[in-house]
């Protein structure tokens, strides 16, 4: 049977989004290399988009240098069970982009695959590099943090919807990593507002911080800024009341 057929029209549909600049770097790239066969073969299904007919000719020809090596298509199924092809392709895919640190083009394409797998048993694995491909987004703390926030939202919808998957026990540990970033974010505005006496805004970013972000590290240094911020208004308070024996 002709493999091309097994696949459905959203797959196409889906790889026909792929840059074929890309496709033809990962190709040359796998046949340069000794990838492991799941890659090889998410290579091949990302390159769907220039035609089914270039698809079957690369399968033929791939099969036989896999088999060269002493691997075989049914190895390659032993070893990465997402069957059908499909789904085991659209993952490979996925997961070739992140592996090549194109993580806004990873995050799409893990986000395809779940509105199109809503009940897929991988969904954890998937939420779960939906939220990487975020997190190793982020920036430093003088930046925005939008990244983070998003990476936080993906673990904890993962934690919510698969509480006993391993992948949730490791987003819990991401989710006090995003906490942190955002975290510091705060604490770097509320310094600066402090450097510049500012001491209102300064104790507005550092109480948001024990109010949104407690227990991830952060603790003792906001409660001493807390502490020194509430003396110093408390001292811009005293200057401004008229002394008490003051004569009008």
């Amino acid at each position: 049977m002709d493999q091309t057929q097994t696949l459905p029209s959203q797959f196409w549909a889906s790889m026909r989004r792929i840059s074929r600049e890309k496709a033809a770097r990962r190709v040359a790239m796998a046949a340069k290399s000794s990838w492991e066969p799941s890659v090889i073969l998410a290579v091949l299904v990302s390159c769907a988009a220039a035609s089914a007919w270039w698809w079957q000719q690369r399968v033929a020809r791939t099969a036989g240098e896999i088999s060269v090596k002493g691997e075989s298509w049914h190895r390659v199924k032993e070893e990465y069970p997402l069957s059908p092809l499909t789904i085991m392709a659209e993952i490979g895919i996925a997961d070739s982009f992140f592996s090549g640190k194109e993580y806004p083009e990873a995050g799409l394409a893990y986000g395809e695959f779940l509105s199109l797998h809503p009940t897929n048993e991988n969904l954890p694995y998937v939420m779960y590099q939906i939220g990487m491909s975020y997190y190793n987004q982020m920036t430093t703390v003088d930046r925005d943090q939008a990244e983070a926030f998003k990476a936080l939202k993906e673990f904890e919808r993962l934690i919510a919807r698969f509480p006993g998957s391993k992948f949730a026990v490791m987003a819990e540990k991401m989710v006090r990593d995003c906490k942190k970033a955002m975290g510091e974010k705060e604490f770097y505005v509320g310094e600066f507002y402090f450097k510049i006496k500012e001491y209102r805004a300064a104790l507005r970013r550092f109480e948001k911080i024990t109010r949104d972000y407690a227990n991830v590290g952060l603790d003792d240094k906001v409660n001493r800024f807390i502490g020194e911020t509430k003396r110093r208004i408390a001292e811009q308070e005293a200057k401004k009341r008229p002394a008490k024996n003051q004569k009008p």
